[in-house]
């Protein structure tokens, strides 16, 4: 059995597009016709470029190699062009391929990706969910709404959620980090307030982040969210400052979260050597695959840190991310978005059922991609995947990220 033939899907999930502007969705067939899907969670080029690069990494790297070496794949795209270190596009590109040759060995052996892992540690899941509007709500005011945050918190509890993840913060600047502004601060204690009196002690809170904040920043608003109890604070700084984040560790007492920007062993290393956080959280689709993550999740056992696997991508990456949560000890949750449009792309054969997912033990990733369906909805725009405003903070009117999805502007 050898890797024969790549095609490249990129899929734009409809409106308000929850999961990302685009979905880059890799489909690869064996010499003997063995189809396996993966997903390239990469946005730092555009999705053109990108599958270039996809294309590239599998003539170069992988068309012509039995999909059980990966190990061999994974050293050969590591050390491409005389580098061996960690590379987030390439290994983007890598990571969605290699997603695919675990659903090809599963198929071919009529196995589920976790049985090839080690077996199934855990029946089910814990799932989490970000806080997306209501239907009544309206999407430019939810963000900066504790009141609509609690209602939607009680939503998702309500269905069977004990975890719920809300990013009031604001902004993501390409400045790297600010001090927050003093609204930013009374704004994340407002919704911390009313989303535990929402829910109680019926879920846990996660505090979303994502690196906007100078080490002191990070501490100050850490600090002031501290009386209700967030199981964690998630990137509270840059991700390329692994040793501040250790600071902001010691002096929050609250669990840190990191690693939706992190590619490889190598950088998920040095946050456990670091303390930089307790709690894991890669992206499958660029943090270089199932395989390379196994790893991670036995360096955090070491280190007795726990993984919760990222999403900000589509279903295909989520699958892979289930499979991965269902051979390992150490699996904290996982982050899952149910819209209609990814439930239907995998013929709904992911489902949160009471706040837990249960694993497929259908042979792969136990999905069954709508091929067609991912096609009708090529991607048309020329925003990457994910993209931080160039504005400073404003400290004088506050501010407002929109969760990844802004609203239209009249």
């Amino acid at each position: 059995m050898k890797l024969a033939d790549l095609d490249i899907i990129v899929t734009a999930p409809p409106a308000p597009g929850w999961g990302g502007r685009y979905w880059i969705l890799v489909k690869v067939t064996t010499d003997d016709g063995i189809v396996g899907w993966g997903e390239c969670y990469a946005s730092s080029i555009g999705p053109e470029p990108m599958q270039a690069v996809i294309q590239d990494v599998f003539e170069r790297h992988m068309s012509g190699e039995n999909p059980e070496n990966i190990e061999l794949m994974f050293r050969r795209v590591y050390s491409s062009g005389f580098t061996q270190r960690p590379d987030l596009t390439v290994m983007g590109a890598f990571s969605g391929l290699e997603i695919a040759c675990w659903d090809i060995l599963g198929k071919a052996r009529g196995r589920p990706v976790h049985a090839l892992l080690g077996g199934r540690m855990n029946r089910r899941i814990r799932a989490y969910t970000y806080l997306y509007p209501l239907p009544h709500h309206d999407l430019g005011a939810f963000w900066t709404s504790p009141e609509m945050a609690g209602e939607s918190a009680l939503d998702c509890v309500e269905r069977g959620y004990t975890a719920i993840k809300f990013d009031p913060a604001g902004p993501y600047t390409l400045r790297g980090g600010h001090m927050p502004g003093m609204r930013d601060i009374s704004q994340s204690v407002a919704f911390c307030k009313a989303i535990r009196e929402a829910v109680g002690n019926r879920a846990d809170l996660l505090f979303g982040t994502h690196g906007q904040f100078t080490t002191a920043g990070a501490i100050r608003l850490g600090q002031a969210i501290e009386p209700y109890s967030p199981l964690w604070f998630e990137e509270p700084i840059p991700p390329d400052a692994t040793e501040e984040m250790g600071k902001v560790a010691s002096a929050v007492r609250i669990p840190i979260a990191t690693g939706e920007r992190l590619t490889t062993k190598v950088e998920f290393a040095s946050v456990l050597q670091s303390g930089a956080a307790a709690i894991l959280q890669p992206a499958l689709g660029r943090a270089g695959g199932i395989w390379e993550m196994k790893k991670v999740a036995a360096m955090a056992e070491v280190h007795n840190a726990q993984m919760a696997p990222h999403l900000y991508a589509g279903p295909v990456e989520w699958a892979a991310n289930i499979q991965l949560a269902a051979s390992i000890p150490n699996i904290l949750m996982c982050e899952c978005i149910e819209t209609p449009f990814h439930d239907t792309l995998i013929r709904s054969s992911i489902r949160v059922e009471d706040g837990f997912i249960t694993p497929s033990d259908s042979p792969g990733l136990g999905i069954d991609v709508d091929e067609d369906l991912a096609r009708a909805h090529p991607y048309t725009g020329d925003g990457l995947h994910l993209q931080m405003q160039e504005e400073p903070c404003d400290y004088v009117e506050g501010n407002n990220f929109e969760g990844g999805a802004p609203a239209p502007r009249k």
